[in-house]
């Protein structure tokens, strides 16, 4: 049995994000989300809460197999804990390809554990996270950015960011 694991911040997570997920969930006999929680960014939404959305949007899309998770730790110690051999990560024509590839190099030093990119689909390759919440904060609709139920999420995490 192949195991996979999709890492990402995911704050919040994307139509792309869950296109990439959902083609590796194709792949795989096994997949593992993993939020991982980066201490140099200051995320939107609580792990908890981002591990909630993604198997909520996952349930929607009928994906209920794939396991979703949140760690503080390396990514590397996560796939030895529940037996992973590869990473998956979706890649955009912006450049990610040379931030990913050293990760890429590094976690199979660690650990052996190979990375497989999977190119973003046309259609969604503009979308990020941190551009979502920008036009987001700007008033703009992110409708088919997100899944559905992140729309009200992000107006009611701006709002909260105003008052303070």
């Amino acid at each position: 049995m192949t195991i996979a694991v999709c890492p990402g911040s995911y704050d919040p997570v994307t139509a792309g994000h869950l296109d990439v997920i959902e083609r590796c969930a194709r792949f795989f006999d096994d997949v593992h989300v993993v939020v991982a929680v980066n201490s140099a960014k200051q995320p939107m939404f609580s792990p908890d809460t981002r591990v909630d959305v993604i198997r909520r949007a996952l349930d929607k899309d009928g994906f209920t197999d794939v396991k979703v998770a949140s760690t503080d730790g390396l990514i590397t110690d996560y796939c030895k804990q529940v037996g992973a051999t590869v990473i998956v990560k979706g890649l955009r024509q912006n450049g990610d390809y040379e931030a990913e590839l050293g990760m890429a190099l590094v976690n199979r030093k660690l650990s052996g554990v190979e990375t497989l990119f999977l190119p973003a689909d046309p259609v969604l390759e503009h979308i990020s996270s941190s551009i979502v919440k920008d036009v987001a904060r700007h008033g703009g609709d992110v409708t088919g950015m997100v899944p559905d139920c992140v729309a009200p999420m992000l107006v009611e995490a701006l709002q909260q960011e105003k008052s303070r």
